[in-house]
């Protein structure tokens, strides 16, 4: 059988492997099957490339523009996943497996996606927080903004994920607008390859966007700016070696690191056997124990239970993992296929073998095992293994030693306190999980344990249906830790997409903000369209336009039909002596939904156009309080433009009433989907 050459891609080419280039062995086989790697890469071209051409490409999109691509790159990604599948045995994962890697790391694509056109901007510029007033009169005023950084992300990645890790990387950094090299560990880099040929041949990416080193990154972290950043996943080892290089110290380079940790799983005192929690937590902990046979960085590494349980836990999981079925990773009956390689299998011995100096093996014989449709000699196969601590508090090598497979150590805790000290032990995870009814227990070891972990994850019989399991990342929320797990913070929405951004404060006059974050602030210059806007399609409307209503006066026998009408008749409306003993009004007062009822009908076009639908206000504030006699006006300004489809778009209206004295009585944003024809 022919090796295959997996090549890298660098400054818009293919590269065949070259000197250096290093064997990869199939881990079900244990036979070389491939070899990948160039020491004749040019570094510095390859950062040229991105800054010179992908940087620029990225930066001319906006972040509806890149989030759409996100989406059509996932789409494409998801009808080629077949060929992911297949190449992806090699790993030793199973077609479950595959559903995390590479289901998951399209899934994530496409969340960011979403999130891209939803929370972001259809423009260049993010604005990050409310506008801040520097002066008295707000003729001077402060907005942070984050544009993208003018250099290159770096992402080297882990052998357990090629596919997810890569994806949930790159998808926030497209959707900031900068581009990546990504250098995926030698070991799976085969998958990797072929999902960014996939991406590459769709032709959704611009120029010099992406572009992939399978081996060795030679130099180019010594040339790197402070416009680049690394985004590292790992060991913590590696991890260290990386970032204290003098030239990333000396030139401040953004290091993001995700690295290994000792993530533990709590059993409540109330999950008792017999409960559905307990249940819950044995399913739990058995598949993170054989999901990717182990080789996961949120795998459980540490299993907590109250002293009275550790037996009843022990008998429960053994029995399930008893049922567990390894062997090749294409039969349809097998439940946990074989680890990456060999040498990572020596690795997990090895540290097996630490751990058993302070913990009991009490399942799992990894000379005495069986292996179904392949060679358990030759391939990279291992049983699922569980250690018995019987002294935690005197132990050491169980909180610091992770055996990065199909291992993990039960011991027991006294009370909740007690469990809280064991899982900070590991001294910084991605993630802790506790399986409780208890709303109060979950309370306390949030509170407890929260500082040390970048997740927690509860689960019970109310939420058990729908959770997605203590292993998975999701986009939506932020994936890293404290400590060991190497004090990053990945995905979490529009969170992630920052670490590829700089964001920088803006200080200036009304104009110059609106200018600058192309959304209109108050004191900036209106524009009047001529046209009621009600009347104008989302595309004619410019920010800043404004309407300005006539006065409108408000009457006691309007306060008291809306009052009746309602059924609100509260006695700061009706009853004159009670408001007056109220510090906040100086007697009866309008109702605020009666002003706001009356601003709409002040400025609403009644006739049919463009305008579609009132979908809500935000950021409603009420200031001074109206009586009967007193007269209200309205200005209403278009303050941002957000296309939602190839139809519509939205419009965020700044409306802000005043009394007739000229004082402000209420201020709000108003939100309407209006259509790009008439």
């Amino acid at each position: 059988m022919s090796l295959l050459e997996i090549n890298s891609f660098a400054a818009g080419s293919w590269i065949a492997p070259g000197t250096g280039a290093r064997e990869i062995e199939n881990a079900v086989s244990g036979e070389v099957m491939a070899r990948a790697g160039n020491d004749g890469l040019d570094a510095q071209a390859m950062l040229d490339h991105a800054v010179n051409i992908g940087g620029p490409n990225l930066r001319a999109m906006t972040f509806h523009d890149r989030a759409r691509m996100l989406k059509a790159l996932a789409a494409h990604l998801n009808e080629k996943k077949q060929a992911l599948y297949d190449l992806s045995f090699a790993t030793g994962a199973t077609q479950a497996d595959h559903m995390i890697d590479i289901d998951g790391g399209i899934g994530t694509m496409f969340v960011f996606a979403s999130k891209g056109r939803r929370e972001m901007p259809d423009a260049h510029v993010y604005l990050d927080g409310d506008v801040e007033q520097l002066s008295r009169s707000g003729s001077f005023l402060g907005q942070h903004i984050c544009t993208p950084m003018r250099g290159a992300a770096v992402h080297i990645n882990a052998f357990n994920f090629p596919v997810w890790g890569m994806l949930e990387k790159l998808a926030p950094t497209l959707l900031a607008g900068m581009p990546a090299i990504v250098k995926p560990a030698t070991a799976t880099c085969y998958v990797t390859e072929l999902a960014v040929r996939i991406m590459l041949e769709s032709g959704l990416l611009p120029e010099g966007a992406l572009q992939l080193v399978t081996g060795g990154l030679g130099d180019m972290l010594d040339r790197l700016t402070c416009q680049d950043m690394v985004s590292f996943t790992g060991s913590a080892d590696t991890a260290l070696k990386l970032r204290s290089a003098p030239h990333i110290l000396k030139n401040s380079i953004r290091f993001v690191a995700e690295q290994d940790s000792l993530n533990a799983s709590i059993l409540g005192p109330d999950a008792t056997p017999g409960t559905p929690e307990f249940d819950l937590f044995v399913k739990e902990v058995h598949r993170e124990m054989t999901a990717k046979a182990g080789q996961k960085c949120t795998a459980i590494r540490r299993i907590m239970a109250p002293q009275a349980q550790v037996d009843a836990v022990i008998e429960a999981l053994s029995a399930r993992l008893s049922k567990t079925v390894i062997g090749d990773p294409r039969a349809e009956t097998t439940r946990m296929g074989a680890l990456v390689s060999n040498s990572q299998k020596r690795d997990v011995l090895e540290k097996a073998q630490i751990l058993g100096a302070e913990a009991e093996r009490v399942f799992g014989d990894p000379e005495n095992f069986d292996v179904q449709g392949a060679d358990a000699d030759k391939g990279a196969f291992l049983p699922p293994m569980l250690f018995h601590c019987a002294d935690p508090d005197g132990a050491q090598r169980v909180h610091d030693t992770e055996a990065f497979g199909p291992v993990s150590t039960i011991m027991g805790y006294r009370d909740l306190d007690h469990a809280v000290a064991l899982v900070n032990r590991g001294g910084g995870s991605l993630v802790a999980s506790v399986i409780t009814h208890d709303p109060e227990v979950a309370r306390e070891v949030a509170l407890g344990a929260g500082a040390f972990h970048g997740r927690i994850y509860f689960n019970n019989r109310d939420s058990m249906k729908e959770s997605t399991g203590h292993g998975s990342p999701l986009p939506h929320m932020v994936h890293g830790g404290p400590g060991r797990a190497g004090g990053g913070e990945e995905l979490g929405g529009v969170r992630g997409v920052m670490h590829y951004m700089q964001r920088t404060a803006i200080q200036g006059s009304p104009d110059i903000l609106t200018a600058i974050g192309r959304q209109w602030v108050p004191g900036a210059a209106e524009k009047d369209g001529g046209a009621h806007p009600f009347t104008r399609n989302f595309h004619e409307l410019e920010i800043g336009e404004t309407l300005h209503t006539p006065l409108r006066q408000v009457t006691l026998e309007d306060i008291e039909t809306f009052a009746h009408f309602t059924g609100d008749t509260f006695y700061a409306h009706m009853d004159e002596d009670a408001a007056q003993r109220n510090p906040f009004f100086p007697g009866r007062v309008a109702h605020g939904y009666l002003l706001i009822s009356f601003a709409a009908g002040m400025f609403v076009e009644p006739n049919e156009g463009p305008v579609l639908a009132n979908t809500g206000l935000d950021n409603l504030r009420f200031m001074k309080p109206v009586q009967s006699g007193d007269s209200i006006k309205v200005r209403l300004t278009v303050k941002k433009k957000t296309p939602r489809n190839e139809e519509y778009g939205e419009v965020r209206w700044h409306v802000t009433l005043t009394n007739q004295d000229g004082e402000l009585v209420a201020e709000y944003d108003l939100l309407t989907m209006n259509a790009f024809q008439s």
